[in-house]
């Protein structure tokens, strides 16, 4: 597997996700942020509109982070960092794993560029309803699903530290012990060592 990459992008969670589930891949960084860029075609056919991280596995080529680990832990590790497709725990599972793209992000942007929110108008509600929504649903669990650890934690893992790290975390019950739970997983901590370095 090829994983395209920058740092300090959505990138890192599929890092992240590419080492929970033990397979091999290789990294080619692309400067998103050049002026003049000259993408590959194998990069712009896994990722059409030029932005990272993107993957090609095979005759797969794909971006978009949630996507790329519903495909990884689906494809290599079923029914360990996803629930079975028929299981009981897949739809809450999937629930789980749009969270960060499709509440937690737009919140988190809505409030960092100052937009009034409105719980009506945005599908996500706001800043402080996606933060208890989440936080609630962490009461008495290690991860997000329970006892086992799934590749939502890493999409939600990786928001929480994100979140954390730029002071953007209310005090919470839950969301900063799993954010901190996250950050030691060795996984990740493997993760954040090959990013460094590219």
């Amino acid at each position: 597997m090829k994983l395209f990459w920058a740092p300090q992008t959505r990138s890192q969670r599929v890092i992240w996700m590419l080492e929970e589930a033990g397979v091999d891949y290789e990294m080619e960084v692309v400067d998103i942020r050049a002026e003049n860029r000259d993408d590959t075609a194998e990069f712009l056919a896994a990722s059409p509109m030029g932005k990272v991280p993107a993957i090609v596995d095979g005759d797969v080529a794909m971006s978009e982070s949630a996507a790329i680990c519903i495909y990884v832990a689906d494809r290599y590790n079923p029914g360990t960092l996803a629930p079975a497709l028929d299981g009981p725990k897949r739809g809450n599972y999937l629930y789980w794993m749009l969270y960060t793209p499709a509440v937690v992000e737009p919140a988190m942007s809505e409030r960092f560029n100052q937009v009034e929110p409105n719980r009506q108008r945005s599908g996500w509600g706001d800043f402080d309803l996606m933060i208890e929504t989440w936080d609630n649903a962490l009461d008495g669990r290690d991860w997000i699903l329970g006892d086992q650890f799934t590749a939502a934690d890493v999409m939600l893992g990786s928001s929480a530290i994100f979140l954390n790290m730029f002071n953007m975390l209310p005090e919470t019950k839950n969301i900063g012990a799993y954010g901190e739970r996250c950050l030691a997983r060795p996984a990740n901590q493997r993760a954040f060592a090959k990013s460094e370095v590219g």
